[in-house]
């Protein structure tokens, strides 16, 4: 199958990637050198590194942190994860193309609460110098302090954590946010307390959902279809409320993962209308 870009991958430049010691964020497993072999033994034609951007603190209780997030808790309990290297980054990238020519690879960032912290990041990175700048939502505020959904899930009923969180993914499409994608609007969806709920049953905070693709579809951006997991109805509401481009990514943080479930996730588009672009990573459009 001809697939399309994966245009949500993380190498050892995001944050959450580990900087040593055996596991699955190890960078044996998560390097830019990995997913870039990765890609041309599945025969991917086209990466874009989307390394995390997060400006903005979160406070994160101690179940909860791997050991990539203990190193960077204060004292007072918030993680503050620190800034991208860039030009670290842009080297290595330049280093992989010139041993992987017949691989295509951009750069970009995913750049957590961009409503929030759209002027800070303009002050210390260039974003205009990127390939994609994919826009996510990690953290609701509680107190005056953000938090992810999964510490949430502790201190708040189930059913308000989607719906605060899908809320504010509406404040956030609004904004003047330079960002072309809304990534992984199903978040708070993989952090579901299954264990003691069951199965998230998206037909419960349907028009939530609904509400925030109208938002995001009114703003003229694409949504990404982030396909770790395959969520048939995120497509088709996304279709009905008025989207009209979507990006693939798998959220890779080792490239076992590494355009995972894509076939599934063509099939899915198509079967909504969508039609691939010209070039790979072009957004599909309908």
């Amino acid at each position: 199958m001809d697939l399309p870009a994966d245009t949500h991958v993380h190498s050892e430049y995001s944050w959450d990637v580990s900087p040593g010691g055996p596991g699955p964020h190890s960078p044996a497993h998560g390097t830019l050198r990995g997913h870039c072999a990765r890609a041309e033994r599945i025969g991917l034609s086209t990466v874009i590194f989307t390394e995390h951007c997060d400006l903005t603190g979160w406070g994160i209780d101690a179940e909860d942190a791997s050991p990539a997030h203990r190193v960077l808790i204060g004292a007072d309990g918030i993680l503050v994860p620190p800034l991208p290297r860039l030009d670290a980054f842009r080297a290595e990238v330049e280093r992989c193309r010139r041993d992987h020519p017949g691989l295509r690879i951009l750069t970009g960032v995913e750049f957590g609460q961009p409503h929030l912290d759209l002027d800070r990041a303009l002050a210390v990175l260039d974003l205009a110098g990127l390939d994609r700048v994919n826009g996510s939502l990690h953290t609701l505020t509680v107190d005056g302090v953000r938090y992810e959904p999964i510490t949430l899930y502790r201190r708040w009923p189930a059913d308000r954590v989607i719906t605060d969180y899908l809320a504010e993914a509406v404040v956030m499409a609004g904004s003047d946010a330079a960002f072309p994608v809304f990534t992984h609007l199903d978040y708070a969806v993989r952090s579901w307390p299954t264990e003691r709920l069951g199965p998230f049953d998206p037909y419960t905070f349907e028009e939530p959902f609904r509400a925030a693709m109208r938002a995001i579809a009114a703003s003229g951006r694409a949504l990404e279809l982030n396909v770790g997991v395959i969520r048939p109805w995120i497509a088709q509401w996304w279709a009905q409320e008025g989207g009209r481009a979507v990006s693939f990514g798998s959220d890779a943080h080792t490239p076992d993962r590494l355009a995972a479930n894509f076939p599934d996730a063509v099939a899915m588009a198509e079967q909504n209308g969508f039609r691939r672009g010209r070039r790979p990573e072009d957004f599909w459009t309908r």
